[in-house]
């Protein structure tokens, strides 16, 4: 299982809508076996936040998504 997450969390990242720039930072990180601790402190939010991102229940705020596209990136 990538980065100790769970069937339930790949399943809703899996049906979550991929325009959502956390939706793809989910996917992106699942892919790469980042785990969520990792991001919380590159971003400075919690880990909940960024799991809330990944299943497109919550968004990362505006001045984050150019950094987010940067990782995504490469």
């Amino acid at each position: 299982m990538a980065a100790g997450y769970s069937i339930t969390l790949l399943r809703k990242v899996t049906a979550a809508d991929s325009e959502l720039i956390g939706v793809q930072l989910g996917r992106f990180c699942i892919a790469n076996d980042i785990p969520v601790a990792v991001i919380a402190d590159k971003f400075g939010v919690s880990r909940a936040a960024v799991y809330c991102w990944f299943v497109g229940t919550y968004a990362p705020n505006k001045k984050l998504h150019g950094r987010i596209t940067k990782l995504i990136s490469g």
